[in-house]
Parts: structure tokens; sequence; C-alpha cells
């Protein structure tokens, strides 16, 4: 499989119809304590964590990893999108042969309800299919986020499995890699 670890990071800014997917930068921090102390953000995964320890531990310029892009709508931060390799502690392989990547999302209230998770989520997965070709990647969700339910749907992961977990059930969705092109 191809590592993410090995891709070239970071990317040139990724464009779409609204949207710009990019790596962090300093400017972001702010809206980054807004995402991770947001009650409405949070409602789902577990709540959301003190503002002020966030002011205290975030840093400068966070979320400084590979495949990991800041949404940017008119030059403001607005969410951000993940696809990373699949965490070991999380439920089982895919397809124990290649491994997978898992995609995970933010996005801050005001931007809900727009488009705009669905079009930064298939930039996002449009680009590591190109850089890691047939690595399958699954979602997790709560059931109970119909709107996470939605959207995982509309990107094209179907069920897997459901799961209980954190007092809650979970949903496990996949979405399987495109074929190569005949040569």
């Amino acid at each position: 499989m191809t590592e993410l670890d090995t891709v070239a990071w970071p990317v040139g800014p990724i464009r779409t119809e609204r949207l710009v997917l990019r790596e962090s930068e300093a400017r972001d921090r702010a809206a980054f304590i807004e995402l991770f102390s947001s009650s409405q953000v949070h409602t789902y995964l577990g709540g959301p964590q003190p503002r002020d320890e966030l002011e205290r531990t975030v840093p400068e310029t966070p979320g400084r990893r590979p495949g990991h892009f800041v949404t940017e709508l008119d030059g403001a931060m607005i969410g951000t999108v993940e696809v990373r390799r699949h965490e070991g502690e999380r439920r089982g392989q895919v397809r124990p042969d290649t491994g997978e990547a898992e995609l995970s999302y933010l996005f801050l209230p005001q931007a809900w309800g727009c488009g705009y998770a669905a079009e930064a989520c298939t930039a996002a997965l449009d680009w590591f299919a190109a850089a890691c070709p047939g690595v399958p990647v699954v979602l997790y969700t709560q059931t109970a986020n119909s709107r996470s339910m939605r959207l995982a749907a509309k990107l094209g992961f179907t069920e897997l499995e459901k799961f209980h977990k954190w007092d809650a059930e979970q949903w496990m969705g996949v979405r399987a890699p495109a074929a190569p092109l005949a040569g």
C-alpha cells in the first residue's frame, strides 16, 4: 500500500467550485479553537473541549499533517477534512492485505446545510484516490447523527457494520476505491 507518509506534502491548494482545501496556517488557530469548543459541532463526538484549555494547548499552527486540509470559504476557515491511515484501535480491517484510510471532517455550524462538507470531502477523497490508488476509505459516525449519515450516503459510503460504543450506536461505512482504468 502507498503510505500517506510518503505522499508529497503539503500539496498545493485544491480548489473546488466554492472552496479551497489547503494546509493549515497560523491564522486558522482561532477557528480551530472554535471548532473544538463548539457544543454543536461535538454533539456526537463526546462533547466540546473547554475553550480556556484549548487556548493553552492548541499549537500556533494546528492540524499540520499529511492528509489534513483546512476548508476555506472566501478567505476564512469554515472546517477541516482529513483522510488518514486507519487507526489500529478502530474496528476491523476492510482489506487486511492493503489496509484502509479514514475520512473525518468538522465544520463550523454556520457552514452547515450549504453543501460545503460534501464539496470538501469529495475533493479530499479525489485527492486521496490519486495519491493512494486502490485503498478503500472508511467513515465512522453515530447513527443518531442524521446529517453525517446523509453525507456518508451522498459520498458513496455503504454500511459495513453497526456497533455500540461510547453509549451510542455507531455506524461504519466503506467507500471502495475506484477501479483502475484499463490500459
